[in-house]
């Protein structure tokens, strides 16, 4: 998330990490929102504009006090003095005027600088809604005290943390999910309602609070064998990790947020989520992937045994022309069979055709003609395809190699070229450009495309690629052919 332009990036006094430190506030503080039930802003200094909004973020346990957007906005006068005063002493501070940025709204607005290594970097400012007249509810008090705790160790500089879990497993677990607070022991002190259901679905019948949340999961856990390493220091408080454990078919995924203050750690927030649901489906996608490699796997397979059945058909024949044409179909089958070999060992439908096509291209020109010293040259890349695309493109770069050594080069020796361009083409579409190119006897006069290869190779371009082919003699002497297909599929 880009939340520095540079005219900002320019004029802050940023030393090692600290802008990485901001971005990593940025990317966390919905906790905060949500915590404080309250809107939350972050400042910084404008040349012209005295402050300016870089981020935004609004509560999900509340309502938002903001439904414009104010980002990249100047501040207003009557909250500029409040920043300004947190920026100056580094300090929390709270405005005495309810109506500060509305007055039709009645707002407590506190502004906490975010002080890293003695610099203060950037300002937040909460904006929390007044207008309820109801008392708060423990839960209520108990997650603002702790939104309050997390924003005073800003001030410190000891949160966000870099050691916090930044990975891609999904299922991180928010304040709506649960929360736990517990104390430097390890005690439970408050669970919230949904905490306390996460934890009966694991098999825990009894209050959390008072108890000691590392005992509470060490007792759920039926295969100690599959502990993760680091469920210790998440159920304890020590360290700001995600850890997941599972009982009763239940999986419950933890994060752990330590609170401190200058000298001492004094107890630890932990949000809880059951994600039972999404590992289940995650399950489902790896078992599902494992499947299509597998059927990718077999097919290739049976197609190496027809090609393997063909190899031993032409060897019977007695006619030399039935024999070049089941010697024809193996290598068209075992092209195809080399695609599905390429799919059966990765979880994506695409396929790196240029480490594809390099074994077939030298491979087709040796079958081709194996008394013959033919030389082969590519350039140029072909990039990921899909295997839909794969499959018809090997094809057809098989039967025109095939055709450049048998007809081209005529028993001489030569070279075949193949080259490829992606770019994009006159509907801003990705497109490829492909070259097949011999320095062999050039195209007779009044060249037109016949036999079954190159039948083969019309229908494939024209029906499956969707794209153009054409044959131009080669500049140097042979014959140039020139496919062009663009890769964003019309239907």
């Amino acid at each position: 998330m880009a939340i520095f332009a540079d005219m900002i990036r320019e004029g802050a006094d940023f030393g090692p990490g600290d802008a990485e430190w901001l971005h990593l506030l940025v990317g966390d503080w919905q906790l905060i929102a949500d915590l404080s039930f309250a809107d939350l802003a972050l400042w910084f200094p404008h040349p012209d504009k005295g402050y300016v909004a870089l981020a935004h973020v609004r509560p999900s346990t509340s309502h938002t006090m903001f439904h414009l957007d104010f980002v990249g906005e100047g501040i207003q006068s009557e909250l500029e003095p409040l920043v300004g005063a947190a920026w100056r002493s580094q300090n929390i501070e709270r405005s005495n005027e309810t109506s500060i940025w509305n007055a039709d709204l009645a707002m407590r607005v506190e502004a906490i600088p975010m002080v890293r290594n003695g610099r203060t970097l950037a300002v937040i400012t909460s904006h929390m809604d007044l207008s309820s007249s109801r008392m708060p509810s423990r839960l209520e008090l108990t997650y603002r005290q702790c939104a309050y705790d997390l924003l005073k160790m800003g001030t410190l500089g000891l949160w966000p943390d870099f050691a916090s879990p930044t990975g891609s497993r999904r299922g991180a677990p928010r304040v709506g999910d649960g929360v736990l607070r517990l104390d430097v022991d390890g005690i439970v002190q408050y669970a919230s309602p949904n905490g306390v259901s996460a934890f009966r679905r694991l098999g825990d019948g009894e209050s959390l609070e008072g108890r000691s949340l590392a005992e509470v999961t060490t007792g759920l856990l039926k295969d100690r064998r599959m502990v993760d390493e680091t469920l210790p220091l998440v159920v304890t408080g020590r360290m700001p990790w995600r850890t997941e454990i599972e009982s009763r078919g239940v999986s419950l995924s933890l994060r752990a947020i330590p609170l401190r203050d200058a000298t001492e750690r004094f107890g630890a927030l932990v949000l809880c989520r059951d994600v039972s649901e999404l590992r289940r489906r995650e399950q489902e996608l790896v078992t599902k992937d494992a499947t299509i490699r597998e059927i990718h796997h077999r097919v290739k397979n049976n197609l190496q045994t027809v090609a393997a059945l063909l190899r031993m058909q032409s060897r019977r024949m007695h006619s030399e022309e039935g024999k070049q044409g089941l010697e024809q179909a193996m290598r068209r089958v075992s092209t195809i069979a080399l695609v599905h070999e390429t799919l059966s060992q990765g979880l994506a439908q695409s396929v790196d055709f240029d480490e594809l096509i390099d074994r077939q291209f030298r491979l087709s020109a040796e079958v081709a003609s194996p008394s013959q010293r033919v030389s082969t040259e590519r350039e140029g890349a072909f990039g990921e395809l899909p295997s839909d695309f794969a499959t018809p493109l090997a094809l057809v770069i098989n039967e025109l190699v095939t055709n450049a050594v048998e007809h081209g080069l005529q028993d001489r020796e030569g070279t075949v070229w193949l080259s490829a361009r992606r770019y994009k083409n006159s509907a801003g579409d990705d497109a490829l450009a492909v070259t097949i190119a011999d320095d062999g006897i050039g195209l007779p006069e009044g060249h037109i495309a016949e036999g079954l290869g190159l039948q083969i190779v019309r229908t494939l371009v024209t029906s499956e690629l969707g794209g153009t082919i054409e044959w131009a003699p080669r500049d140097g002497g042979g014959t140039a052919v020139l496919l062009d297909m663009s890769l964003i599929r019309r239907h």
